[in-house]
């Protein structure tokens, strides 16, 4: 059986061919909505004097917004893996590899979808954590897991072009399955937490509000003055 393997880039490559993957489980289906995205892309400035990266407008804005995000879970998970924390199992490795495994792909999915228009590659801020502790590297992942289905929840009413729409719709729903088995690692049968209101319904947050959150994880300063509210 063909194995796959992370390159130094990062990106999962296939042993015998040499051909670089998005994923080793050809992770969601978007070919047809890459196209849609190039057709629907336009230029926008990226990098701004004093502002910094700046995520665009409309939806362009709102998918580099989504791609600064899996740019942050693909780096945390990556390291992770790298630099184990003490006595992890052979079940938390076979897990975290592949929820690695899936963060890169969105990653990838979204940089290669916006083409020009995307963000660069953001510089991750991660000193708060301790990779060696079992309960620093659990409990940094439940934050942004959690934080990553607040952040798809709240920008994807925002959203003009339906097939955006359904694209957050079906990240999300991987990132919430994340969320659930990092809550079972910590805490056994915990899986829905803290993260919905009283009446079930999910937690969410506007794009503001989850810049917020993860700046401090983010050495490269964000500009998204220019994203849709409402």
């Amino acid at each position: 059986m063909t194995k796959n393997t992370v390159s130094e880039n990062e990106t999962l490559v296939d042993n015998d061919t040499g051909i670089k993957q998005v994923s080793r489980r050809k992770f969601l289906g978007y070919a047809g909505a890459t196209s849609g995205l190039a057709l629907f892309a336009t230029a926008c400035s990226k990098d701004e004097p004093y502002l910094g990266v700046n995520l665009g407008s409309g939806d362009i804005g709102l998918l580099n917004f989504a791609y600064a995000l899996e740019q942050l879970e693909a780096a945390f998970y990556i390291q992770v893996l790298k630099t184990p924390f003490s006595g992890i199992t052979a079940d938390e490795t076979t897990f975290l590899t592949d929820i690695r495994d899936h963060e890169i792909a969105h990653r990838e999915f979204f940089k290669n979808a916006l083409s020009t228009n995307a963000i660069g590659a953001l510089e991750v801020e991660f000193s708060s954590i301790t990779f060696s502790s079992r309960a620093s590297v659990l409990g940094t992942a439940m934050a942004f897991e959690d934080l990553g289905v607040s952040a798809y929840d709240g920008a994807g009413y925002l959203f003009k072009d339906a097939n955006f729409l359904l694209l957050a719709g079906k990240i999300v729903s991987v990132e919430a399955r994340h969320a659930a088995l990092i809550r079972e690692l910590v805490t056994p049968n915990s899986f829905l937490g803290d993260q919905v209101d009283a009446a079930s319904v999910n937690i969410s947050r506007t794009p503001a509000e989850v810049l917020a959150i993860a700046g401090p994880f983010i050495k490269t300063k964000i500009n998204a003055s220019n994203l849709p509210t409402g």
